[in-house]
């Protein structure tokens, strides 16, 4: 095995903190907010989750990369993380299905990567003191010049991120001749939530983010979901009014992530940003109405607030995050309409809330 000078790079964080590593393929800068993903497997799927667009992934699993990729297991058409910082990269990878290296992958997506930082030293400073902006530098760009750019990266608290993922136009997924017919919102969306709705006997019209309801009901379906995705719901005035006029009409709704909050948004609950949010393939939620806990896949740094939900009496909380309570799902009480923060899709992840996709085609028999 020969020995490889790599470049040296720093991750430098808005608040003046630098952390030191090395290249990996890519020469350049590139910005973002950072923040951490707890999940042990499943790094493919994570950088190409567009929930993820507009931030730097910091990998607590100490090794990325020693399976490779498999060009099947996407959750999107590409890599949407902005860069990523782990602590040891695997440049040899051993795994029977795998179609290429991780290092080849970024090269091809042209993703710039930091290795060999502490990242166990990383990811205690951001729990300490809240995600923020930063900027992953790989090619000797001055300390001063770094801090100007950085200064003009905008906060995630009020960025509409949708538009930058969603579908430039309609497409369709599924057997066409299944028995459900559903109309989807991209904020963003999870392949893997269209593999469940299909594998459910759906046949799946995606619509852009800024779709109407006229667009949406054009294609006369049995149910309605919005998707994950990116950045603050708030700025997505269109996505809020098409969820209040689905419900005007009753019509059955299920909301994940980014739609579980524009569900809110559209019943007057505020969402804000939390200190760290959620990521990982290990948190555990309690499903009120069953009293079960399950395990699940989450990736969210907003939140629907708690208190103005348990005072709305047209709803009521049904899932509750056991580590920091946490609203983790609800339902309307005189609507055909729920939603969860987390990820029943998970991919990968557990499996635990899979029932969420069977209890929706339910809400649509009924």
């Amino acid at each position: 095995m020969k020995y490889t000078t790599r470049q040296s790079a720093i991750l430098l964080l808005s608040d003046g903190t630098i952390f030191h590593g090395k290249s990996i393929g890519i020469s350049g800068t590139t910005y973002g907010e950072v923040c951490f993903n707890t999940g042990m497997t499943g790094y493919q799927e994570i950088f190409t989750d567009p929930s993820y667009f507009g931030q730097l992934m910091v990998a607590t699993n100490a090794h990325i990369g020693n399976y490779g990729v498999n060009e099947n297991e996407v959750e999107s058409d590409g890599i949407k993380i902005s860069g990523l910082v782990c602590k040891n990269f695997s440049f040899n990878y051993s795994r029977a299905d795998a179609s290429e290296s991780l290092e080849d992958y970024f090269i091809k997506q042209n993703l710039i990567c930091i290795s060999d930082v502490d990242t166990r030293a990383l990811v205690s400073y951001i729990r300490d003191n809240g995600a923020m902006n930063a900027v992953i530098c790989t090619d000797g760009t001055s300390l001063e010049d770094l801090k100007k750019s950085l200064a003009n990266v905008p906060d995630m608290k009020g960025l509409e991120l949708a538009s930058k993922v969603s579908t430039k136009e309609p497409y369709f997924y599924g057997d066409e001749n299944a028995t459900y017919k559903i109309a989807a919102l991209d904020l963003g969306i999870k392949t893997n939530i269209l593999r469940n709705l299909a594998k459910r006997d759906c046949y799946i019209k995606v619509f852009p983010f800024d779709s109407t309801y006229t667009d949406l009901a054009s294609f006369n379906p049995n149910g309605f979901f919005l998707s994950n995705g990116p950045g603050d719901p708030e700025p997505l005035s269109g996505a809020i009014q098409v969820a209040k006029e689905i419900l005007a009409d009753n019509k059955p709704l299920f909301g994940i992530c980014l739609g579980h909050q524009v569900i809110g948004l559209a019943n007057g609950i505020s969402t804000y940003k939390m200190f760290n949010g959620h990521r990982g393939i290990n948190h555990p939620v309690k499903n009120l109405i069953s009293g079960k806990g399950e395990i699940t896949s989450q990736n969210h740094g907003f939140a629907v607030n708690k208190e103005e939900l348990e005072n709305n009496p047209d709803l009521e909380i049904t899932h509750v995050h056991l580590n920091d309570g946490t609203v983790a799902g609800m339902r309307m009480k005189h609507k055909n309409c729920f939603s969860v923060q987390y990820h029943p899709e998970a991919s990968p992840g557990p499996h635990d809330s899979s029932y969420l996709f069977d209890q929706f085609i339910e809400n649509i028999k009924g």
